[in-house]
Parts: structure tokens; C-alpha cells; sequence
């Protein structure tokens, strides 16, 4: 395999791997810090609900970033175009 194909492969990895979980992270995200996000437990017979903080949210969007981020990161270290080799020849030494 050449560098090419690894570089395509890692791509659609990560993008699978973080940059489809950031994206539904952010969404999550976004929703929370509005404080729209409702919840309820039920743990022994004792039931609690509220809305999750929008502190959560704001964490979740700031994480989400980081994992969307990856992904460009990855293809452009691994698809980008590697300077060619200059084959000039040295200068004399004096």
C-alpha cells in the first residue's frame, strides 16, 4: 500500500470515528446549553427531573470542536502534497 491509500484510510477512520460523533456531540451540545435538555431518573422507587446545566452544553460544544477538528487534521497531515526534493547540485566547498 503507498502512502496515498494509508493517508485515505486514516481519513475515513477518523471521520468515523470522531467526526461523526462530534457532529452529534454538537448537537447535543447546543440543545443543552439552551437549557432545553430535560431528563428523569428512577433509581429505587425514588424519581428525580430537571434540565441538564447549560454548563454541560457549553462543555460538550467545546469538545465537539475538538473532534470535528481531528478529522481535517488527519486528511490534511495525510493527503497533503509533500515538497519535492530539490536536486540541485551543492556549491563547492572553499
Amino acid at each position: 500500500m503507498d502512502n496515498k491509500t494509508k493517508g485515505i484510510i486514516g481519513t475515513i477512520a477518523s471521520v468515523i470515528l470522531c467526526g461523526c460523533p462530534g457532529l452529534f456531540m454538537c448537537i447535543f451540545g447546543a440543545v443543552s446549553a439552551t437549557g432545553n435538555m430535560p431528563y428523569s431518573t428512577e433509581v429505587n422507587g425514588v424519581s428525580n427531573s430537571g434540565t441538564v446545566s447549560p454548563t454541560v452544553g457549553l462543555v460538550l460544544l467545546c469538545l465537539s470542536v475538538i473532534f470535528i477538528l481531528i478529522p481535517v487534521a488527519v486528511g490534511f497531515f495525510t493527503l497533503r502534497p509533500k515538497p519535492a526534493a530539490i536536486d540541485e547540485p551543492l556549491p563547492p566547498s572553499s
